[in-house]
């Protein structure tokens, strides 16, 4: 993760007028990655740094990639990661839509519908993936096409709380490691959390090696990547945290800030234990994590909580593709059975009413011609499917309506899950 969020995960706005379809659009090939990351980069004005491009090259699957040509050049970019998607009750194969640039000379010739609407086509017709996913550089694109903000992020800053009298820190240590060293005890950590955390994607080696880059142009000023794991009594590694420290001392005394990369912990005590450690690093007067959870534990660690700024903005994105395969792939807070009568103005084949039946143990979901009990669009099903966004806040907003008294209560209740969903990585 770099210090700067990467702006390369979705388009820039695009003004659709009229679809363009007189320029060349197909896959790119391997040979021809270097021309995609240049066309990409350039629309998002980002620098080429080949530390970042061969990291790009290693995780590229150029059979899901897009290219709209234009006597001879790439014009528009866009591409899709194979991921697997912590979702309540299970984990589900996810296409990470990514790399979505239109070059400025090509705006308004329809070329984002035309990418956007292939996706979804390529996934139906050959059954791939019924939920897709993305993270949005601007915010009031996605939603045209059927996507939904389905799990926010976090940014925390404060200066340096005190924590909770009694806080149960246990009775582990922290300790330094080199990345090396951390490498394996962070996979392990990681792979006890995804199961159990909605948002959490899967992690090969490659986009491990992405996790832990730490290249000078991401650090914006600060120091290089400092590692520690949280060790227990009997040498077992139960957390991990890497942070870098952003120097200032512009005043009489050090105003400088602690930047919380990454921090996780299996037990309360090693999340305490490591947070407080962080907290109490000699000349820093403050801390910020720009990519956390809403339900971050430090908000309850502290003794008092306006020490800890919160903000709350979007994340990842969800897209039903296919409505009966996604919805049927997660499981629902309590027993559920309603008729929802959906529209979707870009995937026909979601278009209709289905009953959905349903429970922790398992759901179904089939076409009927029964009466609708609610009506929504799949935007609304996106932002909801991973339990963070409730129908009942949707229909307060009139984009869910009520047919039936009592089913819009029982199916936020339903879609509703343990604990806020949190995705930790921007891809």
């Amino acid at each position: 993760m770099r210090a700067n969020l990467p702006r390369r995960e979705c388009a820039r706005r695009v003004h659709t007028t009229a679809v363009s379809t007189d320029l060349e659009m197909r896959p790119a090939t391997a040979p021809e990655f270097d021309a995609f990351y240049d066309s990409m980069s350039d629309t998002f004005f980002e620098g080429v740094f080949e530390v970042d491009v061969e990291s790009e090259r290693e995780r590229f699957e150029p059979e899901r990639s897009l290219t709209a040509w234009d006597a001879g050049s790439i014009v528009a970019t866009g591409g899709i990661f194979s991921r697997q998607l912590t979702v309540p009750g299970g984990i589900v194969p996810m296409a990470g839509v990514t790399y979505i640039t239109v070059a400025p000379t090509h705006r308004r010739q329809g070329l984002l519908t035309r990418m956007l609407l292939r996706q979804f086509t390529d996934l139906h017709d050959g059954g791939a993936e019924a939920v897709a996913g993305l993270w949005a550089s601007e915010g009031g694109i996605y939603g045209r096409f059927g996507y939904g903000s389905a799990a926010p992020r976090a940014l925390f800053t404060g200066s340096k709380p005190a924590f909770r009298p009694g806080t149960d820190l246990g009775t582990g240590r922290v300790r330094r490691v080199s990345k090396d060293a951390l490498r394996p005890h962070a996979e392990a950590v990681y792979e006890v959390l995804r199961p159990r955390t909605v948002g959490h994607l899967d992690r090969s080696p490659a986009w491990w090696d992405r996790r832990l880059m730490d290249p000078e142009h991401w650090r914006d000023g600060a120091t290089p990547n400092r590692y520690v794991v949280h060790e227990e009594a009997d040498g077992s590694i139960t957390g991990f945290a890497v942070f870098r420290v952003k120097a200032d001392w512009s005043g009489a005394e050090s105003n400088s800030q602690v930047i919380v990369m990454d921090l996780s912990g299996t037990t309360p005590q090693a999340t305490a234990r490591l947070w407080r450690f962080v907290l109490d690093l000699d000349l820093v007067s403050g801390f910020r994590r720009r990519l956390a959870s809403p339900e971050e534990p430090v908000r309850y660690l502290v003794a008092d909580p306006r020490t800890v700024k919160l903000e709350i903005v979007d994340s990842l994105w969800i897209r039903i593709v296919d409505l009966d395969r996604a919805l049927a792939a997660r499981r629902y807070q309590v027993e559920l059975d309603v008729v929802l009568e959906v529209t979707d103005a870009h995937c026909a084949w979601n278009v209709g009413r289905w009953r959905l039946t349903g429970g922790r143990d398992g759901a179904d979901v089939r076409r009927t011609s029964g009466h609708a009990d609610l009506s929504l669009s799949t935007t609304e099903l996106g932002a909801a499917y991973l339990g963070g966004t409730t129908l009942q806040a949707l229909s307060a907003a009139g984009q869910v309506v009520e047919h039936t008294a009592g089913a819009l209560r029982q199916a936020s209740l339903a879609f509703g899950w343990d604990s806020a969903p949190w995705c930790p990585e921007v891809f």
